[in-house]
């Protein structure tokens, strides 16, 4: 039964948007936590090749959760965002769990794969709701401060687990775990936690009237889909933007470590500083397109326009930033650069949420499974870049020029109307 007095719009969009933020955090901060120690896990796994190694696991981990985009989003289309993201946070954190027991290259990389595809329609979940509750001119807002949720998550993610590793190294004196199988297996508490919080603040029936009148039943025309250059576009551009920002999630703290002699904690907390410049520009952009939208009328300027400007200015100030030999101001230059790429990269979330319609997660889906098979590319192909040229510089320049690229691609970007006007 419905309660008598139901939450308004406005407060139950807050909550639920709080609560994706949230979750946005916990779920980056599980998928980062092999950056850190990843030497160790190498050492510990006998790993006989670790760049190339362990640039495979981070690559089948963004794999998995790239081809499970589009049946994440279906299923958040049919089954409505409450329902699955409950299940799938619960999966995801027992697969984060079960990656602490892994005793070789081959476990670890099925393991990590697994956690990987389980996370996959988390995000799907989220645009579904963020577009059901947020009217067109608050959308940017919401999907920046959720950005900035992945954001802080990214951020904190490798100073949290240097600082766990260090706490940790006692548990681990005995010799029976090491110090990362720990961690992992205390990264996968916040998970349930948070997945039985929403299950109880968010009852199923503040949903159904949203869902009602947003689903359509109607035969999904998949030629028409695919076939829509718009949307091509989309997915283009978060191919290459998330191959490029997963830099930070993957190879910067060995980067630092290789490159500018930093230490392992050191690293993470320089990586931390640049994950900052992420969340300040997830949330700033946001409230900057939808105050652009409002004054200038301009979609095309609020959304593409300021997407073009960041990526671009990102590339510039990455490369940069390996003419600085002052460690300090290099970081600073990296941190602004990403600060830039986040700021219009709230813009591939609102167009998204706007170009999709009724199809909401579906079109968020296949947007993500493209931009995460960036996102497995890039540590593989970073890492035979290292091995075969013996430089850990070049991977700076690969990350500015795939943020070029994708400026390119959002100054073409320019769609009409909705795709699931035209799929129906």
């Amino acid at each position: 039964m419905i309660p008598m007095e139901a939450p308004t719009s406005a407060s139950l969009a807050k909550k639920v948007l709080g609560l994706f933020c949230l979750m946005a955090a916990i779920a980056y901060i599980q998928r980062a936590a092999l950056s850190v120690p990843a030497k160790e896990i190498a050492a510990d796994l006998h790993f006989q090749d670790f760049a190339g190694e362990m640039g495979i696991i981070q690559s089948v981990w963004y794999f998995s959760y790239a081809l499970m985009q589009l049946p994440g989003g279906f299923l958040a289309d049919r089954l409505g965002s409450r329902k699955a993201v409950v299940v799938l946070a619960c999966v995801w954190s027992m697969a984060t769990l079960a990656c602490a027991f892994a005793n070789s290259f081959v476990s670890l990389m099925i393991l990590w794969g697994l956690m990987g595809a389980a996370q996959a329609g988390a995000f799907p979940c989220a645009a579904k709701a963020l577009g059901q509750l947020f009217p067109d001119d608050q959308r940017a807002r919401a999907t920046g401060i959720l950005a900035s949720g992945m954001m802080i998550g990214g951020a904190i993610a490798p100073s949290l687990a240097s600082f766990c590793l260090d706490r940790m190294s006692p548990m681990a004196g005995s010799g029976v775990f090491f110090r990362w199988q720990i961690l992992l297996a205390s990264y996968s508490i916040p998970g349930v936690l948070w997945a039985i919080l929403f299950f109880i603040l968010i009852p199923e029936w503040q949903f159904n009237n949203s869902r009602k009148n947003t689903e359509s039943k109607s035969r999904i025309k998949w030629s028409v889909v695919f076939q829509s250059a718009p949307l091509v576009l989309l997915c283009a551009q978060q191919f290459f933007r998330a191959a490029g920002m997963v830099f930070f999630m993957t190879w910067f703290p060995t980067f630092l470590q290789e490159t500018r002699g930093v230490s392992l904690s050191g690293s993470g907390i320089l990586t931390t500083i640049a994950g900052i410049g992420g969340v300040l520009g997830s949330l700033s952009g946001g409230f900057a397109s939808d105050w652009i939208l409002k004054y200038t009328g301009n979609a095309r300027l609020a959304r593409q326009g300021i997407a073009m400007i960041g990526m671009s200015a990102c590339s510039c100030l990455i490369i940069c930033s390996y003419f600085v030999n002052n460690l300090n101001m290099s970081i600073a230059l990296i941190s602004i650069g990403a600060f830039c790429a986040s700021f219009g990269g709230v813009s591939g979330y609102t167009v998204a949420i706007s170009f999709g319609g009724s199809m909401v997660a579906t079109v968020f889906g296949t947007m993500n499974m493209c931009g995460n098979l960036g996102a497995a590319l890039f540590p593989v192909t970073a890492g035979w870049l290292v091995r075969e040229t013996g430089n850990w510089n070049i991977i700076l320049f690969f990350f500015a020029g795939i943020m070029a690229i994708d400026a390119v691609c959002w100054a073409l970007l320019n769609p009409k109307g909705t795709l699931s006007d035209a799929s129906l």
